[in-house]
Order: structure tokens, then sequence, then C-alpha cells
């Protein structure tokens, strides 16, 4: 293998992005997702299913929380300009987690992707998909 292929099966193996994961929950395939953001980001609104562990609770919590080391997890925080969810994946796999994706886009891609996001108060939503970030079907 060449250096340049490689770097790109690591990342592969280290990232999804927002319509793999969708693909893969509806396949019945869903790694634990885990939102790094803060309480009131979490509110605001998440992913369907996702576990809540804020980057500072992040370590402490683990323990409790995701006790399965070689379960298949995929960490997030709000976006591409925001690296929590790197952070995360550093501490987990740190922590001895092998298994450990970050979600490409975070938060913000899923949003603009128009796939279904819960508020706090548990109200399921979707909005438009982002034409820039996802095909518009018929």
């Amino acid at each position: 293998m060449t250096a340049a292929r490689d770097f790109f099966a690591a990342k592969l193996a280290y990232e999804i992005d927002p319509a793999d994961l969708a693909a893969a929950r509806a396949a019945g395939h869903s790694p634990i997702v885990v939102d790094t953001r803060s309480a009131e980001a979490f509110d605001q609104g998440h992913l369907p299913g996702a576990l809540h562990l804020p980057g500072g609770e992040l370590a402490q919590r683990a323990r409790r929380e995701l006790p399965d080391r070689t379960a298949d997890v995929v960490v997030y925080c709000w976006g591409p300009g925001c690296n929590g969810a790197t952070k995360a994946a550093y501490t987990l796999s740190d922590m001895g987690y092998d298994r450990v994706r970050e979600l490409l886009g975070g938060f913000e891609y899923w949003a603009r992707e128009g796939l279904s996001v819960v508020t706090g108060d548990g109200r399921r939503h979707r909005r438009p998909a982002d034409e820039l970030t996802a095909v518009r079907l018929p």
C-alpha cells in the first residue's frame, strides 16, 4: 500500500458522514452516538437516540455510561468549525475504546442534510435539506 492509501483508509476507519450514519441506522446497524456539546446545545437539538456526554464530563461519565469498550461509538459536536468531537474521540480511544469514529460535519451537517433532529422536549423535526449538502429528491 502507498502512504496515501494508508492515510485514506485510516480516515474512513475513524470518520463517518451523516448520510452513511443515517443509512447504517436505517439498516439496523446503529452505533452508540454521543453528543459532546453543552446541555443547552443538546436541548436545542440533537440526533435521535444520542447519548449526551459533554466534553468536560466525558472521561468520568463514559466509565459508567459506555461500559463496553468494544462498542461502535460515533461522537459529534457542533460542526466542522468545532473540534469537540475530535477531543472526545481522542479521550475515548485513550481510555481503550477501539471503535470510535467522528461524525463529519457534526450536528450542523446532520441537520443541513434534512435528517431528523430531536429537541430537549422530545419534539422531532426535519429542516429542509440544504441543496449544497444533500441531493434533493423529486
